[in-house]
């Protein structure tokens, strides 16, 4: 019985970690990593970019800080100021630096939607575990898991403002580190204590299932785990292809840059995107 809880709790734990690293495509993983120019490397199959910089996204303002603490900010009306100077623009300019402005709103604040639904994805595998299993005693499990959306969350909406940097990314990095995997294993191995009754009676109706035949029983634990991992990694699969979107929309942006520049040279101080080769 103990050799086989550990198996069960190895083999779940491996897919809700699995689901967690997908869920989260463009903040662990291979899909980011940091480089010696201060700056992000998002990546999927087909798109590598390097995000750089801050961005603040309020109701009414956008602005983008530099490493250096230069700082360039958009009104909603395409209003554009360097370091509180404002730039002169002609009309088309003007809407050429709006329509910049709010594709960056449309799009940044999906980085964090897709960080919150990998950790419901996560969820999911937990609660499929449980369920399989006849675990009652969640609690644990479901509070760190909303302390992790929590934290997440509060990385990129801080008083209203939608924040987007690298400490920002740092901290993330940093919640998905071993601590947390140590917590929840923790977790896991209590819920697993705390209903031991339930799980001995599923793994009991199981091994009648079976027949009494030990390899029986093992082929259909196997099955069990495998039904689960496919489930949560269908959801993974379809999150991984939003990420795969929005690194395409993030390509777009480059190039939306690229034409600002054409008649604003000024601006390529402030990059946020750029095509990695």
């Amino acid at each position: 019985m103990t050799t086989f809880a550990k198996k069960t709790l190895s083999v779940h734990s491996k897919t809700f970690g699995t689901a967690l690293v997908l869920g989260s495509t463009l903040l662990s993983g291979s899909a980011l990593a940091h480089n010696n120019s201060n700056s992000i490397n998002i990546s999927s199959d087909s798109c590598n970019m390097a995000f750089q910089h801050t961005v603040r996204i309020q109701p009414n303002t956008l602005e983008i800080q530099t490493q250096n603490d230069q700082i360039m900010r958009i009104e909603q009306d395409g209003t554009l100021y360097i370091n509180d100077e404002a730039i002169n623009l002609n009309s088309q300019e003007q809407q050429t630096v709006e329509n910049y402005a709010d594709n960056l709103r449309e799009q940044l604040p999906q980085v964090a939607n897709i960080a919150l639904e990998g950790v419901k994805i996560a969820g999911i595998a937990i609660d499929e575990v449980g369920n399989a299993f006849g675990l009652n005693s969640m609690d644990s499990i479901s509070e760190l898991m909303d302390e992790l959306s929590v934290e997440i969350h509060d990385q990129f909406y801080q008083d209203g403002t939608f924040v987007m940097s690298q400490n920002g990314f740092d901290s993330i990095d940093d919640t998905f580190g071993e601590s947390f995997e140590n917590k929840m294993e923790e977790a896991m191995q209590a819920a697993v204590m705390d209903s031991i009754g339930g799980l001995l009676v599923a793994l009991g109706s199981e091994l009648i299932g079976s027949g009494g035949d030990m390899d029986e029983f093992e082929n259909r634990m196997q099955n069990m785990g495998k039904q689960i991992e496919e489930k949560v990694e269908l959801q993974a699969k379809n999150l991984e292809e939003k990420a795969e979107a929005l690194c395409g929309s993030m390509e777009k942006l480059a190039q939306q840059e690229d034409q600002l520049q054409e008649f604003l040279p000024e601006l390529k101080a402030y990059d946020l995107f750029a095509v990695n080769h």
